[in-house]
């Protein structure tokens, strides 16, 4: 039962994280793998899970906002989901210790990137990825590669990306959540396979009904909540967790 209330609780925090920010689902592997104690597959599993309901939700509001490329999302997805196999498939061939290092690896650096990205005040230069599908598809398939493996949640790594390549910021968010949805599905799926789904049928509903509720309560309240403070605090809180788990020091 405890157990139960704290996959409820972290899911309607995290879940209210990615819907004001788009970012923060790469703690919830973390929370799974390493405060649990689960085994990785388990924890990708319900990570996923969480993955695509947040990405249904969040791409829906930024689609009646304006702000989703429907046609980039289709194609950066279609490379995506083909990764994302190809990254449950390497997640069976390399041992449980050396995934867990991996995510920590992903967490730290996602965590680094957080603080450190300085978001633009104007709207970037035209993306030099429109008219280019081989680029897009070649992108969707690294990340969705990189997402799968680790657990890492899509918008963490699509969403910079996408603005560095001159993609509106915004928009770049509302592609990267709907991107995740590609990634989520073939991953989400893999892992399940993997484990024993009728023990874990009370956490996926738990995860599932809080991680939703909080994906919309944070969505709705995005304009109140200063997200560069929200931002910050899951970046250093993030760090240390993986700097712990990783014994650098």
């Amino acid at each position: 039962m405890l157990e139960l209330v704290i996959i409820a609780a972290a899911n309607a925090l995290i879940g209210g994280m990615i819907g004001m920010t788009g970012i923060a689902g790469f703690l919830l592997p973390l929370l799974y793998a390493g405060y649990l104690g689960m085994h990785v597959t388990e924890a990708l599993a319900l990570s996923f899970l969480a993955f695509l309901i947040s990405g249904i939700i969040g791409a829906w509001n930024y689609w009646k906002e304006g702000h989703l490329d429907v046609r980039f999302g289709w194609q950066i997805g279609a490379g995506s989901f083909v990764g994302a196999i190809v990254g449950v498939l390497l997640n069976s061939l390399i041992p449980e210790t050396t995934v867990r290092q991996i995510l920590y690896l992903v967490v730290l650096l996602s965590g680094i990137s957080i603080l450190l990205r300085k978001e633009p005040k104007e709207e970037q230069k035209k993306n030099i990825l429109e008219g280019r599908p081989g680029m897009i598809l070649l992108l969707g398939a690294v990340t969705g590669a990189v997402c799968s493996l680790s657990g890492a949640g899509g918008p963490i790594l699509v969403m910079p990306l996408l603005v560095v390549c001159g993609m509106e910021v915004r928009t770049a968010v509302g592609v990267a959540l709907f991107d995740s949805i590609f990634i989520a599905i073939p991953a989400g799926a893999g892992y399940f396979l993997q484990t024993d789904m009728w023990t874990l049928l009370p956490m996926m509903g738990t995860a599932g009904i809080f991680h939703a509720l909080g994906v919309q309560i944070g969505s709705k309240n995005a304009g109140r909540i200063p997200q560069q403070l929200l931002k910050k605090g899951v970046a250093v809180g993030s760090i240390l967790i993986a700097i712990w788990k990783l014994n650098i020091f």
